[in-house]
């Protein structure tokens, strides 16, 4: 068995290369939910969203979120009544937040909704939400503390990081599968996903590090930095703002607790002994996803690791 932690687009464009080459029914999927946010009434879960979408081949690749096609009609009708519409949600979109509230409101668990859209999407894979329960990433800026999401979607990433807090990480158990997924797998994965507020956030569920710690699976992640900067998202300035260099060789140190293997793009090949001296196998290789083919040959890569 094969389980992935996986944040946000670079995992979802990973895994799409994965699924070509393993049976689904084979792979586990523990995604962040420090990311998910109550938006007009509705609980929205957008790392777990990203994942779903893009394995069920229904994401607007071009953005890397929502689903194709998708049209903006009632988020255009809210902006009349004044409402905070700086979240952009699609027509389709809104449909899989509003069957997700209903759903949890009738009492069932997040891990048991996000199996039941899965399910309804065609997929095989487990996809298995961190926890189910309160988990909220935020971002200490000059002004205050703010939500993720706010930070990286309203606020554009501009403010300078000062620091990241987990509200309820003390407390946040891991959603049910979680952790055998991780007791049983034979290869465990770290997708290229933002090593702060993605693999972190999973990582410092109660009881998730530990487990990655003493699995016996090979444990391989792939570097979400390329060339000092990370494809999509603001991992530069989060990494920057903690005090880290923004280097593929960051990430691997971070990881270098339990890290067997780091996958390492061309670009930063000149790394590659620095991070050998941490302990951890290298692999240099294209990690740029541009295409199907990159991302097959990407996942062959960490196969063979």
């Amino acid at each position: 068995m094969i389980t992935a932690l996986a944040g946000g687009v670079g995992a979802a464009r990973f895994l799409t290369g994965l699924v070509k080459l393993v049976d689904e029914k084979d792979l586990s999927i523990i995604v962040n939910t420090g990311d998910d946010i109550e938006l007009f009434g509705l609980h929205v879960s957008p790392d777990v969203d990203i994942v779903t979408y893009t394995l069920s081949g229904i994401v607007d690749e071009e953005k890397g979120w929502g689903i194709k096609g998708d049209t903006f009609h009632c988020l255009k009708a809210l902006r009349k009544f004044n409402g905070e519409t700086w979240f952009n949600l699609g027509d389709r979109d809104f449909a899989t937040h509003i069957f997700r509230t209903n759903l949890l409101k009738s009492g069932l668990k997040l891990s048991e909704v996000t199996a039941r859209v899965s399910r309804l999407l065609g997929l095989e894979a487990a996809i298995l939400p961190m926890t189910d329960d309160r988990f909220e990433t935020r971002v200490l800026i000059e002004e205050s503390s703010v939500h993720f999401e706010e930070y990286f979607v309203k606020r554009g990433a501009k403010d300078e990081v000062l620091g990241v807090e987990f509200f309820g990480a003390d407390k946040a158990k891991p959603a049910v599968g979680v952790l055998e997924s991780i007791r049983e797998a034979e290869l465990l994965i770290v997708c290229p996903s933002n090593p702060i507020v993605s693999i972190g956030t999973i990582l410092a569920v109660n009881g998730v590090k530990d487990a990655v710690k003493r699995t016996d699976a090979k444990k391989v992640a792939v570097s979400p930095i390329i060339a000092g900067a990370p494809v999509k998202g603001p991992a530069d300035k989060l990494l920057r703002g903690l005090g880290f260099e923004v280097s593929a060789f960051s990430v691997a140190k971070l990881y270098s607790d339990f890290l067997d293997t780091f996958v390492l793009d061309l670009a930063d090949s000149a790394e590659r002994a620095e991070i050998e001296k941490l302990g951890i196998e290298v692999k240099v290789t294209n990690t740029l996803m541009k295409s199907l083919e990159d991302k097959i040959g990407l996942a062959r890569t960490v196969l063979e690791s």
